[in-house]
């Protein structure tokens, strides 16, 4: 018998990833559904996050952009999406990878996501199941949350 855990939380968190990958993937192909919209809180200190470096000054650890009415140039793959939106009056075009994201919540139906953003070494990351892979080869020694919390968008 071996000593090699089960990552169900790894496991876990890369099916909600995908979740939000198909989610906006439609978004990106058939627009936005009825009054849908949606919170995106992510890690601007992913190594692969760029956004532009005013907004990273501002936004040091973490930003919550919404897709709502005023969005263009959504484009979705397997490991991040990009997206540009108006900042002061200025067109921006964000690179999100999927691994950075902290949290979405779509209010229109009080439907919402926590994850652990996780920072995963390997550049050449395509799809999220080798996220998987390579996630799950990372032992993580410290205390981890295995639970996905959605309290925190819920309305109280």
């Amino acid at each position: 018998m071996t000593d090699t855990v089960i990552q169900y939380d790894t496991m876990v968190q890369m099916a909600l990833l995908s979740v939000v990958r198909d989610v906006l993937q439609n978004t990106a192909d058939e627009g936005l559904p009825g009054d849908h919209h949606f919170y995106i809180t992510f890690s601007t200190n992913h190594p692969k996050t760029s956004i532009p470096s005013y907004l990273k000054e501002r936004y040091p650890e973490e930003m919550t952009i919404v897709v709502q009415n005023q969005f263009s140039n959504l484009v979705v793959d397997e490991s991040h999406f990009e997206i540009s939106l108006s900042f002061n009056s200025k067109l921006e075009h964000l690179y999100i990878p999927f691994l950075s994201l902290e949290g979405f919540f779509d209010p229109s139906v009080d439907f919402g996501l926590h994850f652990h953003a996780t920072e995963v070494d390997n550049d050449n990351l395509e799809e999220l199941p080798a996220i998987v892979e390579a996630a799950d080869d990372q032992q993580d020694d410290e205390n981890v949350d295995n639970v996905v919390t959605l309290d925190t968008f819920r309305k109280k």
